[in-house]
């Protein structure tokens, strides 16, 4: 199979969606890999290094015009001429986005895989974790940088001061981007508190993160009562491939301290604080109610390197079975199949027809592969 990787042009997007070593891998099996000149060069691969592993070095457009495309983020509206019926693996979080990006998948009839809901054992996230995990990580130290002074923030410091934890980080989800936002939080010195809906994961990321994790249980009275007086609030709330819930209020925003932060992690899929809105690398914040609004799209972009390593560990597996397989990858693979959003014309993940009223544009995978 010809599998292209074209360079990102979201703002300040510098990872890339294939190392060398993996096209080294992908081309000893016998594929052939173009890759976009440039395209890895923000997270320190060369276009040299690329035909060092037996790849063809292009044009975007010749990426472009793969069998299958990866890519790391979701198609820019410039990038929509250059989809067609070639398989598009990346992320795409459609139900976060411009619903145009919907519609141009469907009327090109691409098929629009995305790692955010392509499934593992147990119903994980295998593609998702990683990214989760820097950017959770990320969470408290972008936090305390906006809370600073001269950033405009309240002068807070998160951080243990002669023994003591200073500052108050309050974390809205107990999944991979909240217990990495809380080990990043606690160790840094913070006080946390974590909000979730299982009591039982609550004592596992006491014994496994640390036992002065805060865990509440989250109601909406518990949500208001610890938003208060947060110094930081981390937005780490998911639900599987659709909008995430706005679950902190105008209200709660509201009766913040000035000066505080909100860092929305699930900005990707519309965000869960009912003031945020998608805000980029270089314009980074906004301020409502006097709150500092940190709601950046592609945070992990800021650490490409890392980032890109950690990525590309979790889906070369993915890209290698589709490259033998092709479609036919997505019926062997039940869990990769999952992650297969638009085919042929049709959605084919319900939650992303629901989101914008296209049910009559839905068909069950299966039952597209077969009308197409």
């Amino acid at each position: 199979m010809l599998i292209g990787v074209p360079k990102e042009i979201k703002d300040n997007e510098n990872r890339v969606a294939l190392t060398p070593d993996g096209a080294r891998k992908l081309v000893g099996a016998g594929h052939r890999v173009i890759v976009e000149s440039g395209a890895g060069v923000g997270c320190g691969f060369d276009d040299a290094e690329y035909e060092a592993a037996g790849t063809a070095v292009g044009t975007g457009e010749q990426a472009w015009g793969s069998e299958l495309v990866v890519k790391v983020k979701e198609p820019l509206e410039v990038e929509y001429a250059r989809l067609g019926e070639q398989i598009l693996f990346t992320y795409l979080h459609l139900a976060g986005v411009d619903p145009a990006l919907t519609s141009a998948l469907l009327e090109r009839r691409t098929t629009g895989v995305a790692y955010e809901t392509v499934e593992g054992d147990g119903g994980v996230l295998p593609l998702l974790r990683p990214m989760s995990a820097v950017a959770g990580c990320m969470a408290p130290i972008v936090g305390n940088y906006y809370l600073a002074r001269f950033n405009g923030g309240r002068g807070t410091l998160l951080g243990r001061i002669l023994g003591r934890r200073n500052g108050r980080v309050v974390i809205v989800g107990d999944g991979v981007v909240g217990q990495h936002a809380a080990g990043a939080a606690i160790g840094m010195g913070a006080n946390v508190t974590m909000l979730g809906l299982d009591e039982a994961l609550g004592r596992e990321i006491n014994a496994s993160i640390d036992e002065d994790i805060d865990y509440v249980l989250s109601t909406p009275d518990a949500l208001a009562e610890q938003v208060r007086d947060a110094d930081l609030l981390v937005g780490a709330v998911l639900i599987e491939g659709a909008r995430a819930p706005r679950i902190v209020t105008e209200t709660m925003v509201a009766s913040m301290p000035d000066g505080a932060v909100i860092v929305d992690v699930s900005i990707d899929q519309g965000g869960c604080v009912a003031t945020s809105q998608p805000t980029s690398h270089s314009a980074p914040t906004f301020v409502r109610h006097g709150v500092i609004h940190y709601c950046v799209t592609n945070m992990p972009g800021a650490y490409p390197r890392t980032s890109t390593l950690a990525l590309t560990e979790a889906t070369l597996p993915y890209i290698e079975r589709i490259a033998e397989r092709g479609h036919a990858a997505f019926i062997d693979d039940p869990g990769l199949g999952h992650g297969v959003n638009t085919h042929a014309g049709y959605l084919t993940f319900e939650p992303v027809a629901s989101v914008f009223d296209r049910l009559d544009d839905y068909r069950p995978l299966q039952q597209a592969l077969r009308e197409s």
